[in-house]
Order: structure tokens, then C-alpha cells, then sequence
């Protein structure tokens, strides 16, 4: 079933523009309450959660009122990170969670994300059933059946504990830690975990103001971390994202590593100690192919999905597999969790520094990566450039120029009106070459005719 507002994670766009406008948030919410309590009765809860935005206020307003009015329980979690939304779905016995947030996103934009009974996000099948209920007349609950919404103060301490839980034990005293929240859902809670560990935490986008969530900071914008390590001569850096579900890892000089690097030193950490089930990390099409030839040297398997931590999960899932990502920083651990968590893995990169003994420089960089070049390009409205006659005839030749050199990536965002293009090649100047021919058609038909 086709879905119309949810993208690859959930419904995304700027704040008070159709389709995030605190009308449709409102049906939305009675949407997903009838969907959830289709058997009529009393009892059922929803947690939400949400992330610095000014805007997070109004949709977690008419959030609640879509979903009172179909007779489920509402239980506001305030700001919190998006795992910590798919840790207390379960743990709470909701029916299910939202997160309210754009992610990496500026602060304009918002967006409302689900999560199943099981903690995991919902499924392309359960959002589009959602989107259908949007279409009619959503009935609503009896007078005496309407729901009730209380806050709950102590989401984010419960969280935390089950973080500090999945380090065994194991103290971070020595280790001085720049943690950098963007500004984003895990402003407090990050740094409160690092100390209690033992860290000496030196915190950088902490002291969010509604409006400057990643705006500087954050997994998208290192730079101030990596100054702040060089400046206080930190060990390691860990930077998360608006909603902390992603991690870049800086080391001791600043320098990052994506995902991509995370992923295989842990999956080289975990097949030596049989953790690592069937030998295979799952990552999607945009991980580099240095990682793929680094797992295949040590007998491991690479299962690539499509874009979308979602889909990494639904993989997971499927196959048996528990560990997985995306090279922008999204790391899944389904022994600890249901969706990506950047202040998880930024735990288990600190936990594998303090059982080697190693640098952070040591361990961030496990593989050397073939070239890799994205460039997004913006469409209008109304526009389909990958339609367009010249610009398959530009990606037909760059296919033909890298076979057997490289690899071709184009595709839509599922959140913005982007078309992305990507490729690798050992030949750099190949590598420009193919990717700005093929940005130039698509820039050209960006604009609908």
C-alpha cells in the first residue's frame, strides 16, 4: 500500500507547513489511537517523547488531543532521545511510542516518528494503514472513554540506567570525554550518563534554546567538538544528532570517523568473541566499499539494505543478524536496542578503548576507504529529474565509465526534496568526473517544466 506523508522515517518537513501543521499532527495522532485501539476498549497507552524544537510543544499538544479523543492514554516523556522512545514503549506496555523530531534536521523542520508494542518502528504496511484512516471520518471514543495525558518525570533516569547497565560494570574513571549533544534531545541526559560512569565530561551543545538544535554542533557540524578535544586535551569525542539516534566518534586529535568505521571495529571486536551472529554486519547501499572489503578479509559478510536505518533493522530482524547501521551514524545493537542509539555505541567505542588500552586513533580508523564523493542536488516541486531523458542518458555513461572501478549510487531522499548522488572510485579524478556530468542534468531538470 502506497504511503503519501510517511517518508523513511516517518512524517518529516518544516514546521507549520502542510504536512507538519498542528491540524494534521492531531489527525495523525487519532489516526494512529484508532489504529492501535481498534477493539474498542479502555486501557491503552501511548508514550511520546520529543526533542528540543520550539515546535515540539504544539505537536505534542496536538498529538494528544488526536489521540485522547480516540480513547488512548497518553504519557509525555518531555525531551528525550529517540531510543529511549523505543526502550520505554516496551518497558512502559504501550501500545505504542512517538518521537517528535526532524532528527539532524535544522530547527524550522519537525517531524513525528512511530514505534511499535515491540519497541521497533512501525512497518511501511502499519503507517500506510494509518494514512488510510486519514482519508475518512475517524471515529472517535465515547464521552466516558476519553483518554487522559500525565507527564512522566522519570523517562530519561530510566533510560540511563539501561545504558549504564550494557557497560558490565566497567568504570570510565581516567577517560576525559567531550560529549556533544546538538543542542538536542539528549542534552542532559548524555553528560549525566558519561559522569556517572566515571567520566571527566567536557559537554558542547548543551544548553539548547528551542531554536539551535545541530545548529553548529552536533554529528552533522564536529568542528567545535574536535577544537574542544584538541583544546582540553581530551581522549575521545562522541556527537550525537538532534535526537541522538546517530554518533560521530572523534578522536584524541579531532579527527572523525563515520559509521562505516564504528561498524567494522565493532564487528571485528564481536567476531572474536562469537558475538557477532552468522558473521554478518547488515549496512545499507551507502556504506563504503572499503568496509565490504575489510569484512570479507576477515571472513565476515556485509548485507547491504536500502537507505533507511528502518530497513537495516527489518534486515536484522529477518535474518537473525544484531548488528547493523548506516554510515551517517546510525549503529544497531539489537542486543541492547531497538533502533539506532548514538550515546549507546559511543558507550561500547569508550568500552573497547578501556579493554584494549588503545587511543581513540587507534581504533577509529580500521579499514582505509575507497574514495567516496555525494553531492545532493534540490528539486522543485512538480519536478522529476530522474525522468528525464538526459539525465538517465549521463547515468548510463557513468555506469559504463566505472565498471569494474567502482560503484553508482542515485537516489531520492525520503525526506527532503533531494536527489543524491553517489559514487566510489580508486580514480579520484574518474570519481569527479561521473559525479558532477551526472549533477549538472540533474540540476538542469530540477526545475519542472
Amino acid at each position: 500500500m502506497a504511503r503519501k506523508f510517511f517518508g523513511t522515517d516517518g512524517v518529516r518537513g518544516t514546521a507549520n507547513q502542510y504536512p507538519m501543521t498542528a491540524d494534521m499532527a492531531l489527525k495523525i495522532g487519532a489516526a494512529a489511537g484508532r489504529y492501535f485501539r481498534n477493539d474498542g476498549s479502555n486501557g491503552h497507552r501511548v508514550v511520546i517523547g520529543k526533542d528540543t524544537r520550539l515546535s515540539g510543544y504544539m505537536f505534542e499538544s496536538a498529538l494528544t488531543a488526536g489521540l485522547t479523543s480516540t480513547g488512548m492514554n497518553v504519557l509525555l516523556l518531555g525531551p528525550i532521545p529517540t531510543p529511549g522512545v523505543g526502550m520505554l514503549t516496551t518497558s512502559m506496555r504501550a501500545d505504542l511510542g512517538i518521537m517528535i523530531s526532524a532528527s539532524h534536521n535544522p530547527a524550522k523542520d519537525n517531524g513525528i516518528k512511530f514505534f511499535g508494542p515491540d519497541g521497533f518502528k512501525l512497518s511501511d504496511e502499519a503507517e500506510a494503514e494509518i494514512e488510510a484512516l486519514l482519508e475518512g471520518d475517524i471515529q472517535p471514543a465515547q464521552a466516558v472513554n476519553i483518554g487522559r495525558a500525565k507527564r512522566i518525570d522519570d523517562g530519561r533516569f530510566r533510560y540511563a540506567e539501561r545504558l549504564k547497565g550494557t557497560m558490565g560494570g566497567k568504570s570510565l574513571s581516567g577517560l576525559k570525554v567531550v560529549i556533544d549533544c546538538a543542542n538536542g534531545a539528549a542534552h542532559r541526559v548524555a553528560p549525566e550518563v558519561l559522569w556517572e560512569l566515571g567520566a571527566t565530561v567536557i559537554p558542547v551543545g548543551n544548553t539548547p534554546n528551542g531554536l539551535n538544535i545541530n545548529d553548529g554542533c552536533g554529528s552533522t557540524s564536529p568542528q567545535a567538538a574536535a577544537e574542544t578535544i584538541v583544546t582540553h586535551g581530551a581522549d575521545v569525542g562522541i556527537c550525537l544528532d538532534g535526537d541522538a539516534d546517530r554518533v560521530m566518534i572523534l578522536d584524541e586529535n579531532g579527527q572523525v570517523a563515520d559509521g562505516d568505521q564504528i561498524m567494522g571495529l565493532f564487528a571485528d571486536r564481536w567476531a572474536v568473541t562469537d558475538r557477532l551472529q552468522k558473521g554478518t554486519l547488515v549496512a545499507t547501499v551507502m556504506s563504503n566499499l572499503g568496509l565490504e572489503r575489510f569484512l570479507s578479509d576477515k571472513g565476515l559478510t556485509l548485507l547491504r539494505t536500502g537507505v533507511g536505518d528502518r530497513y537495516v533493522v527489518e534486515a536484522m530482524r529477518a535474518g537473525g543478524f544484531n548488528l547493523g547501521g548506516e554510515q551517517s551514524g546510525h549503529i544497531v545493537m539489537t542486543d541492547y536496542a531497538t533502533t539506532g542509539d548514538g550515546l549507546l555505541a559511543g558507550l561500547q567505542f569508550l568500552s573497547a578503548m578501556l579493554d584494549t588500552g588503545k587511543r581513540a586513533s587507534e581504533l577509529c580508523r580500521v579499514f582505509e576507504t575507497v574514495p567516496q564523493m555525494l553531492k545532493n542536488v534540490r528539486y522543485a516541486a512538480g519536478a522529476d529529474p530522474l525522468a528525464a531523458a538526459s539525465v538517465k542518458a549521463a547515468i548510463a555513461a557513468a555506469e559504463a565509465d566505472l565498471t569494474g572501478k567502482g560503484r553508482l549510487l542515485i537516489r531520492k531522499s525520503g525526506t527532503e526534496p533531494l536527489i543524491r548522488v553517489m559514487a566510489e572510485c580508486e580514480d579520484e579524478g574518474l570519481l569527479s568526473q561521473v559525479v558532477d556530468g551526472i549533477v549538472a542534468e540533474v540540476e538542469a531538470a530540477a526545475i519542472p517544466a
